[in-house]
């Protein structure tokens, strides 16, 4: 079946069979094609194109509430269907909650959507030209219904970036990560996209440093990292004049490296004086800093880092959001790798809905045999037979496939 829509309900997912207009209109070669690119859909959003036509057989459909036309080839001429006023953006959210196995695969194209999405952003942004609202929303909703569906997804396919993509995915992992402890802090879903679009949005003024200094491969000076402070007056400074912009997602933006000690930058705030968004963008950029490898050092392991970073608390972070900030990744996030009591090596698959102590884990290793194990999905919640005695450093052990361990243990839970 066809269906006539508004380009402003067209979503990734859905096959457009046909723009309405001149070809000259559009910006693609193609006249028909599967929609997967958030960034196609903001180029299609902001070009001549106001209507077109996809197919629901060999795309997502339409909700039942979007106005749109209908035809059935088998059935005559297209008919207007009559609904009732479409509505807000946000309402179109699918937040059904799913297992991790289920959402992992969609997680992974999100990812690779967003990092698109981004780069396209960071170039605009290096050209001078206004940041586009309507493609960090639409990207914020989709990292919010993936988030709210299950935030372990997102979450660690996020933290899977390399050198190169650092910039553009760090942002995506922050979004995440404040979705997912806006949440957990009681916000609701409206409040909750705000904290995604403040990840989102926060080194937004990284596009205005010298790339030689970001990309950096060791310690900066004092000179560069004098330089490098000001990408958060930069991020403000270009989000400024961006139409609907939320005044606290500008604030977020620029003072996400205040501390609680008032020893951070732009502007020395210390304590309450730093805005609720702003502290929480803090503890999800750092966190998400350290747990990811750089060009002149190797990430933490999560487990690692939320140990480091709650010898910050008070100095640097707030303490309270912190706490809540360590339920909403776990105190064993995915990926971590642990010992069990058994002496076998396991690394997490996924956290337990019972137990923070007690998640699904991929045991791979017998530390007394020394040999590798056939993989065992194991639910500590589930089993009194083992338990994890401690937190293991990756880099005291000679094993790289962790990430796909973790990977077919989600995938067995679909």
């Amino acid at each position: 079946m066809f269906k006539r829509i508004s380009v402003q309900h067209l979503a990734t997912g859905m096959y457009i069979y046909e723009m309405c207009g001149p070809w000259m209109s559009h910006p693609f070669w193609r006249r028909a094609f599967l929609l997967t690119s958030l960034a196609d859909l903001q180029r299609l959003r902001q070009s001549p194109v106001t209507e077109v036509w996809i197919d629901t057989r060999r795309g997502k459909d339409i909700p039942p509430d979007v106005p749109c036309v209908v035809w059935d080839p088998q059935k005559g001429s297209p008919q207007a269907v009559p609904v009732a006023p479409p509505p807000q953006p946000q309402a179109s959210i699918n937040t059904t909650p799913a297992t991790l196995g289920k959402e992992l695969n969609q997680a992974i194209a999100l990812c690779e959507q967003s990092r698109e999405a981004m780069l396209d952003m960071f170039s605009e942004a290096r050209m001078g030209s206004a940041i586009s609202m309507d493609m960090a929303e639409t990207l914020v909703n989709e990292i919010t219904g993936s988030v709210l569906r299950n935030p372990d997804a997102l979450l660690s396919v996020a933290r899977l970036k390399t050198a190169d993509n650092y910039t553009y995915m760090h942002s995506v992992a922050v979004s995440g990560l404040m979705v997912a402890l806006a949440r957990n802090l009681g916000m609701d879903e409206a409040q909750a996209r705000r904290a995604g679009l403040a990840g989102l949005l926060h080194d937004l003024g990284k596009a205005r440093m010298d790339p030689a200094i970001l990309n950096k491969p060791g310690k900066l000076n004092d000179a560069e990292f004098a330089h490098m402070q000001g990408h958060p007056r930069a991020s403000y400074e270009m989000l400024l004049g961006s139409e609907g912009i939320d005044e606290a997602v500008l604030d977020a933006c620029l003072h996400h490296h205040e501390r609680m000690d008032g020893r951070g930058y732009p502007d020395g705030l210390a304590g309450e004086n730093i805005s609720l968004l702003a502290r929480m963008t803090a503890i999800c950029d750092v966190y998400d800093a350290i747990t990811s490898d750089r060009p002149y050092k190797k990430g933490w392991p999560p487990s690692v880092s939320l140990k480091r970073m709650a010898e910050w608390t008070d100095t640097h972070l707030d303490k309270r959001l912190f706490e809540t900030f360590v339920r909403t990744v776990g105190i064993y996030p995915v990926g971590s790798l642990v010992r069990l009591q058994s002496g076998r090596l396991a690394v997490v698959s996924e956290p337990s809905t019972k137990s923070l102590t007690a998640p699904r884990v991929v045991a791979f290793y017998c530390t007394k045999s020394e040999k590798l194990l056939n993989p065992q999905l194991l639910d500590l919640a589930q089993t009194r037979q083992d338990r994890i005695v401690a937190q293991e450093d990756p880099a005291n052990w000679p094993f790289t496939n962790l990430d796909s361990l973790w990977h077919k243990g989600a995938a067995a839970t679909a």
